[in-house]
């Protein structure tokens, strides 16, 4: 994996004021942390942001970003993300992982057999569900992100082992 990789940790959801603050919508475990995180940019890369937060907003927090003084300057921000850099975040317990570090990964089932890999990583409020794209077809299949439905994820190797739900996936011997 790239060292150089980035990750969205936040989107700008418009102006707040008129003095150029923009209502700031966190990604981070720690939602007040998006701050500390260096210079943000956009995913391009073309623009960076200096974070000053000012205060709590519905679903978020206001800010200050560098070089950003009207609010017209705001709301043309409106539904940036901001990313930052793979290496500017903190280290994880072995059994967490950022979503990015699993997307693209091939997931096998327990026998070896490949089930596709890893299209995103959902999260409609209960637990984590991996989006795994299916060899040869455009059709998706959502697995469980648990230890039982997902025992291994091998970041070096680049692959994930899941023992899914019986009739999770397609039985490869039924036409």
């Amino acid at each position: 994996m790239s060292k150089d990789m980035t990750i969205c940790i936040g989107a700008i959801a418009g102006a707040f004021g008129v003095r150029g603050e923009v209502r700031l919508k966190s990604f981070t475990a720690q939602p007040e942390d998006i701050a500390t995180y260096g210079p943000l940019h956009t995913e391009d890369g073309a623009r960076s942001f200096t974070v000053t937060l000012t205060g709590q907003a519905k679903n978020g927090f206001t800010a200050r970003l560098s070089g950003v003084t009207t609010k017209e300057d705001a709301d043309a921000l409106r539904g940036v993300r901001l990313y930052t850099d793979r290496d500017r975040l903190p280290s994880l317990p072995d059994d967490e992982y950022y979503h990015a570090d699993l997307q693209g990964l091939a997931v096998f089932d327990t026998g070896g057999v490949s089930l596709g890999h890893v299209k995103t990583v959902l999260n409609h409020g209960a637990s984590d569900l991996l989006e795994i794209a299916q060899p040869g077809t455009s059709e998706t299949v959502l697995l469980p992100f648990t230890r039982a439905a997902v025992p291994t994820v091998d970041l070096a190797g680049g692959r994930i082992v899941a023992d899914p739900p019986d009739g999770l996936f397609p039985d490869p011997e039924t036409p």
